[in-house]
């Protein structure tokens, strides 16, 4: 019930941006590439995908284009050495007005005020003509049925013409630019039906059919307006983490001057305040101050954390106390609340294997239909030799055919299904990882920070004097959990100036100081060849290849660690640990939360090796990591998830950010995926069932055109109320006992 195209005679925008503010608005997501959002309000349906993705993709330096039609907007991928393409003229020129979006414009909604007083002015003609209608019924004579005729037609023309041309401009934007799509075959619908009507009252014959073709409109608008908001509501988490955004921020000049301005005006390496009570504008460092700050929108923590001179901060954290004095790190663009944002529309408007399926099917809607209506007039006409009869079944196929909730069959789901996850504290990348979640029969876990909560305690060390003091220089470089403890070891001496360091993901950090080299990190590594005693979760520090000292520690699993293991058991889900760390710190964490399959000791490139092994044996792998040493690994798998407090390039590589840290996001996850993927077979059965049951009909000429029009808007209100099923948390995922349901094979 999408409608599609912009009005045929809308208006350019008053000024298109300039390459500069462009530039400005766009964020790197690679070295060669930019990405910036357009706003196109206009976008209805899958043929204002294809058109609008045609355009953008046609355009000199432009690599990827697509279009969220949740939100209306288009990500365009364009290579940042060249000029800036021009989107704007090549989407006025497919008929569509754009903008550049912004995180903080405001949330009106002018598409959702039209649809609502086109409906209202409908409604209000089809109530009156209906009154008329019945006086007809009740057995009028001639002249009374004529002028009633008349007095409809009076009331039906105005109303046909206001309410209509939400159907009309869009319908004649397609077909003066050589396309169809779904408004074509409606508008043609809605005026055969008006002209038949007129003709039938000019000729005063018995029988006119305004109050169908008014109905037949205010039927359409509601399903429309009602399909309308229910996408509103189903992407409310994403309007919720935008709102969420400041405006603007106090920022502090070099000369001690404070200004306020826009989060887009502000650079990185600029100095805000933030007060108690405000929320954090942007990414950054805190420079002065002290305070509390609740960071659940972040992590999904409900206890204030501590914010120190020297920690960061970010996008969205709300702080509690105290002022606060931060450098700023990211632009607003690219702060980490944004990143949430960019995540979840990317879920929403990405395709999976079934959106394309359904999309396609969508496409052919248009010239499969128009041929079967002319079929159906002229098998009509050469069997009755009533052109008028003949024209009304034609009428009727046009409109009960309309694939609307085909198309709302796939899309819905997965707009519901993001917001759901992101409800649980867990950000979807992309749709097409809800598809491989839901196929998952094995789960690889990392260990540290994973498993366990990745705060690792100094065990015990040998080292002393000046190597413990540049083991404290090398471990303060780095964000390790095993660093991080080490550069805290209290009473340690004081740190040395370490230079030329360099951390090697997967085995440590090395660095000069006082001209010497040292190494800290895994024994092999840092030995050259040495091993750890016994087997621990330990760090050998060398000095010029020579063992300077040995540390050791100590880590506890995550408490919902052995739950989420048990729950992800009872689902007939496999499950094993590829850690780096030694084995008997493998052993013990493995034996505490119920896992009997694991590996120790394992390199980047091993975990990788093993991911493609559990693929050649025909095993589809969900991989959970953090930190650097994992993010090819989180590549490699099917899919994979990451916390929201790992590194930024695992971030990066994951299909899904769970932003709690709890491992619960895990059975979770798998739990919504597979519910999403028997919404969708229903969706999709309830499409194919709907117009097997009424084509057949249409065509015997059982279905009038208003009848045709209300069972076209049920059934695409079906699939949206269908989806809006989802539970919250997946909870009624089942599992047939010994298998794993597989979106795949279930379609099979």
């Amino acid at each position: 019930m999408t409608g599609c195209c912009p009005p045929a005679d809308a208006a350019p925008p008053a000024g298109a941006p300039g390459d500069e503010e462009v530039r400005l608005a766009s964020h790197a997501i690679s070295p060669t590439l930019l990405q910036t959002h357009l706003s196109v309000p206009s976008a209805h349906c899958g043929a204002c995908i294809a058109a609008i993705e045609k355009a953008l993709l046609a355009l000199p330096g432009v690599s990827a284009a697509r279009l969220n039609l949740s939100t209306r907007r288009v990500a365009v991928q364009w290579r940042r050495d060249g000029p800036v393409p021009p989107f704007f003229k090549a989407l006025r020129d497919a008929g569509y007005e754009a903008t550049l979006f912004s995180f903080q414009e405001k949330e009106e909604d002018p598409e959702f005020t039209r649809l609502l007083r086109a409906t209202a002015v409908a409604g209000f003609a089809a109530m009156n003509i209906m009154l008329l209608s019945v006086s007809v019924w009740s057995g009028a004579d001639a002249g009374t049925r004529h002028a009633f005729h008349m007095i409809s037609a009076l009331l039906a023309l105005p109303a046909i013409g206001y309410s209509g041309r939400i159907f009309f401009r869009s319908a004649w934007s397609a077909l003066r630019r050589g396309r169809t799509n779904m408004d074509v075959p409606i508008s043609i619908g809605i005026l055969a039906t008006l002209g038949l009507s007129l003709h039938d009252t000019l000729r005063n014959e018995p029988h006119a059919y305004f109050d169908a073709v008014v109905s037949l409109t205010f039927f359409l608008l509601i399903g429309r307006t009602l399909d309308h908001m229910m996408r509103r509501r189903a992407r409310t988490a994403i309007v919720g983490l935008a709102r969420i955004m400041p405006r603007g921020a106090t920022v502090l000049s070099p000369s001690g001057e404070r200004s306020y301005r826009e989060l887009r005006d502000i650079a990185p390496g600029e100095t805000v305040i933030v007060a108690a009570g405000e929320r954090i504008p942007l990414d950054g460092i805190v420079q002065e101050g002290t305070a509390e700050l609740d960071a659940a929108i972040v992590t999904g923590e409900a206890e204030p954390v501590a914010a120190r001179p020297g920690e960061a901060v970010s996008a969205g954290m709300l702080n509690l106390s105290g002022a606060l004095t931060i450098r700023v790190t990211h632009k607003a663009e690219d702060s980490f609340l944004a990143e949430m944002v960019r995540m979840m529309e990317a879920a929403e408007g990405s395709r999976s294997r079934y959106r394309r399926i359904a999309d396609r099917a969508a496409g052919l809607y248009a010239p499969v239909i128009h041929t079967l209506a002319f079929a159906a007039f002229a098998s009509w006409m050469a069997a009755t030799g009533d052109w008028h009869r003949s024209l009304t079944v034609a009428v009727s196929v046009l409109i009960i055919t309309c694939p609307c909730a085909l198309g709302l069959a796939v899309p819905m789901v997965q707009v519901v299904a993001a917001r759901r996850l992101f409800e649980q504290g867990i950000a979807l990348k992309e749709g097409s990882a809800l598809e491989r979640l839901a196929q998952v029969d094995t789960v690889v876990f990392d260990k540290t920070g994973t498993l366990t909560r990745g705060e690792l305690r100094l065990a015990g060390h040998t080292a002393t004097g000046r190597d413990l003091a540049a083991a404290v220089a090398l471990a303060a470089r780095s964000h390790h959990p095993a660093a991080r403890a080490i550069a805290s070891l209290k009473g340690a001496p004081q740190p040395l100036a370490a230079r030329n360091v360099v951390e090697h993901a997967g085995l440590g950090i090395e660095g000069e100081v006082y001209g010497i080299r040292y190494r800290l990190g895994r024994p092999s590594w840092a030995l050259g060849g040495g091993s750890a005693p016994g087997g621990k979760t330990m760090s050998a520090l060398s000095r010029q290849g020579a063992p300077a000292g040995m540390f050791a520690f100590a880590d506890a699993p995550r408490a919902d660690a052995k739950a989420a293991v048990d729950h992800l058991r009872s689902r007939n889900v496999s499950m094993e640990i590829l850690s780096g760390d030694g084995e008997q710190a493998v052993t013990a964490v493995a034996q505490q939360v119920g896992i009997t399959d694991f590996t120790s000791a394992l390199l980047p490139a091993d975990k990788v090796r093993r991911l493609e092994e559990l693929r050649r044996l025909g095993r589809k792998a969900l991989m959970v990591g953090d930190g650097l040493n994992d993010a090819p690994a989180l590549a490699a798998a099917h899919v994979s998830m990451a916390p929201g407090t790992a590194a930024e390039v695992g971030r990066n590589a994951a299909d899904l950010v769970f932003l709690n840290g709890a491992l619960g996001a895990v059975p979770k996850a798998l739990g919504i995926a597979h519910r999403a993927a028997r919404l969708i077979r229903q969706n999709l059965g309830l499409a194919i069932v709907y117009n097997v049951l009424v084509v057949p009909l249409a065509l015997a000429g059982q279905v009038t055109p208003l009848l045709a029009a209300v069972a076209m808007s049920l059934s695409s209100i079906l699939v949206v109320a269908n989806a809006l099923r989802m539970p919250a948390d997946g909870a009624d995922w089942r599992t047939p006992s010994g298998s794993t349901p597989k979106l795949a094979e279930a379609m099979s």
